[in-house]
């Protein structure tokens, strides 16, 4: 009897739940219709943050020049480019020795037998240009992401308007101590 009781009361429950009415909505509402919003936000901004982490990932620096931020394109090709180079040199270094520790292994020679004469300092060597590689690779990569999000921010940022009444400035100042004498410093003012 108890189960039949307590079955009927969820039935009834779950049908005047699920019985409620859209809510009804006047015209002086202050709700916004999704449509209406997503034109608000074109007539705003008219950079797409989509579309700038886009061209950014597909060549780096591009979504900075969609931005407008034309200084920041030296930064991200000279990290591109060297990031790129130091892997490479890493790279190569570390193939060349680890040949050589293959070749010292089997009784030959090695080219780098006058700049490094034991089989341990080879693998050592080897071990370091890998590690090195394998660490520069992960610096790039996170340098790659970096940029990417930086053009994609950059972009959301652009639809909030900026006063140029607000201001930081980096000013010295002289503070008194409380032994009575003065202390010299740099101070961060924030003008409204």
């Amino acid at each position: 009897m108890k189960k039949l009781l307590l079955l009927s009361t969820l039935i009834c429950f779950t049908l005047i739940c699920t019985a409620q009415d859209e809510p009804i909505l006047l015209d002086d509402s202050t709700f916004v219709k999704v449509e209406e919003d997503a034109e608000l936000f074109e007539e705003v901004s008219e950079l797409n943050p989509q579309r700038a982490a886009l061209l950014s990932a597909i060549f780096p620096g591009m979504g900075q020049v969609y931005n407008k931020q034309y200084w920041k394109v030296p930064i991200v090709l000279a990290g591109v480019i060297t990031f790129g180079h130091f892997i490479n040199y890493n790279n190569k270094v570390y193939h060349g020795l680890r040949n050589a520790t293959l070749l010292t292994s089997k009784g030959q020679t090695n080219p780098y037998q006058s700049i490094i004469s034991s089989e341990s300092a080879l693998v050592r060597n080897r071990d370091l240009f890998r590690r090195n590689r394998d660490f520069l690779i992960i610096l790039g990569s996170a340098f790659y992401i970096l940029q990417i999000v930086d053009a994609h921010v950059s972009a959301h940022l652009d639809e909030f308007k900026v006063n140029d009444k607000l201001a930081l400035g980096i000013e010295p100042s002289i503070q008194s101590t409380p032994l009575f004498s003065q202390a010299l410093g740099v101070s961060f003012v924030l003008k409204f």
